[in-house]
């Protein structure tokens, strides 16, 4: 079987790493490899699931997100290195956060203090507080990978497009072609969706979205929230590599600022901050040693992965709900996983 490396792995970590998990490889946006494995949970008599399968995307989500930031840029109603607040977050004006640019929200050189904990933010307006917290650096001055910046992000996309942030990224992911990705899953939907993590405050989290600040806000935000297929994911990334490399089902994304989300926005010695995007830094990334230089993803701490190679065309997604087992670093199974793959395409 091709890819019978990468399925190996993945049948290994079966109920050890995670309960569930969908892989899916796409070259120039055909499809190469796609198998579903596990249940949504490790009950005695669990529900199968299948390459359908919503997951929680968890910081995925961001990628969603800045691609509606980018969409507002190519329409002209925002400027990626003007400072917000002279018109889309006025309320900014004379405080530290005044320099602050869409472009600093999405490479995470805001200087917005990471996260916070869920319990300083019950009865809190959360996005007030992502919006007014005291910076920890000055604005473009380091990355700092910030939930706070993108819950922000999330009001200024509201603001830009006069429209409920749920309702901007529904058509954001329908332009992509990412048909089934949403919030909030029906609850009658949430026994087929694979459970994450057990916690004292909500017991065991299934089809509700597991971040603690997105599930303060109603379960919908610019930083984690949004459930999804791994076609969606998929598709998503393949409407960047379609503008990239000149296909014609590149979903109207155009090509230069497709270019400019994957280039460094900002210098990190662990990983290079594109537009949304995290870039390939070193072989100790979770895209492993052989996916190339120019390589561009994202990560999502229920377990979920896509890494994108746009010399090979090569996009890599792996859902999975690593956190039913614990908030364990997943970097070695990606890595892993990734570079079985690109060992498989590379050898046909």
């Amino acid at each position: 079987m091709r890819f019978s490396a990468a399925d190996a792995i993945l049948q290994d970590a079966l109920l050890v790493r995670f309960t569930a998990a969908v892989l899916r490889v796409e070259l120039a946006g055909r499809l190469l490899f796609e198998r579903a494995y596990g249940a949504v949970d490790d009950a005695p008599r669990p529900q199968g699931i299948d390459a359908g399968t919503r997951f929680d995307l968890a910081s995925l989500t961001k990628i969603f997100a800045s691609t509606a930031a980018l969409r507002a840029v190519v329409a002209k109603k925002v400027s990626l290195d003007i400072p917000l607040a002279r018109s889309v977050v006025p309320e900014w004006q004379g405080t530290r956060h005044e320099p602050i640019s869409l472009r600093m929200l999405l490479a995470h050189t805001s200087g917005m203090q990471s996260g916070a904990d869920y319990r300083t933010l019950l009865g809190l307006d959360v996005e007030r507080f992502a919006a007014t917290s005291p910076l920890v650096a000055v604005p473009g001055e380091r990355v700092l990978y910030s939930d706070l910046g993108f819950i922000a992000l999330g009001t200024t996309i509201e603001r830009l497009y006069r429209r409920s942030l749920a309702s901007v990224l529904h058509d954001t992911s329908r332009a992509a072609g990412a048909t089934t990705a949403g919030f909030r899953p029906p609850v009658r939907r949430a026994r087929e969706i694979p459970a994450t993590e057990e916690d004292s405050w909500r017991g065991r989290v299934r089809g509700l979205v597991h971040d603690e600040k997105a599930y303060l806000m109603g379960g919908v935000a610019a930083h984690a929230g949004l459930f999804g297929t791994a076609l969606d994911v998929a598709s998503l990334a393949g409407s960047y590599l379609g503008a990239i490399n000149g296909r014609n089902d590149a979903h109207g994304f155009p090509a230069s600022i497709a270019r400019e989300s994957i280039s460094e926005a900002a210098f990190d010695p662990v990983l290079r901050r594109g537009l949304g995007w995290a870039l390939k830094t070193s072989d100790e990334n979770s895209c492993g040693r052989r996916m190339g230089p120019n390589t561009f993803g994202h990560t999502g701490f229920t377990g979920t992965c896509m890494w994108v190679d746009p010399e090979r065309d090569l996009s890599i997604v792996l859902l999975t709900n690593a956190v039913y087992y614990g908030r364990n670093d997943l970097r070695d199974l990606r890595a892993a996983v990734c570079d079985a793959v690109v060992e498989t395409v590379d050898a046909c």
